[in-house]
């Protein structure tokens, strides 16, 4: 196994719609290896998940590794669905958007659908932070990164570099950013 080198944005393989994967293709010591890289990279970039198009395999999988009961799900041709459109605005960064982070709004409670490792069917409901982290990381195998849904008004500043965020725009306990409604 190894750890892989990380698409950073500007490159095409971060905008191409990822390839669902069949069941036979799932089955595989190749993509059990794909799994394993993934899962490398993203620990030694210090991620909490990572989609196969940021090693540069424009295939349909994340990892999420979002809790220590769950560690570290694997989800295969997702399909989303909204089932709280009320949206919620988290900083969000991204191993491919390096240094970067910006404010994002996204609904605050979505349902995944989705294969796992042995090709089975499963279902995720998530919300709050941990929906947020999902869409972020699915967002992925569609083309889309978190900077496309940062939005601009009249005298904000959504998107910062990650050093002026720390010192100016990480949120306090006292801000409500976390909670923002559209």
């Amino acid at each position: 196994m190894a750890i892989r080198k990380v698409a950073r944005m500007g490159h095409p393989v971060l905008r191409q719609k990822a390839r669902e994967l069949s069941v036979d293709e799932i089955r595989t010591s190749e993509f059990r290896a794909l799994v394993q890289d993934m899962l490398e990279t993203m620990n030694e970039y210090s991620g909490i998940g990572i989609a196969a198009p940021q090693i540069h395999e424009a295939v349909s999988v994340a990892i999420i590794d979002y809790d220590e009961e769950n560690p570290c799900t694997v989800i295969i041709n997702p399909k989303i669905t909204v089932l709280d459109e009320t949206t919620q605005a988290f900083w969000e960064g991204c191993l491919s958007v390096p240094d970067l982070r910006g404010l994002v709004h996204r609904p605050r409670k979505v349902q995944i659908d989705y294969l796992n490792l042995k090709a089975e069917p499963k279902q995720i409901v998530v919300e709050g932070f941990l929906a947020t982290v999902f869409q972020h990381e699915l967002d992925h195998l569609f083309g889309v990164l978190f900077v496309d849904r940062v939005q601009y008004g009249p005298g904000t500043s959504p998107i910062a570099f990650i050093e002026e965020y720390q010192r100016y725009l990480i949120p306090k306990e006292e801000d409500d950013v976390g909670e923002l409604d559209e």
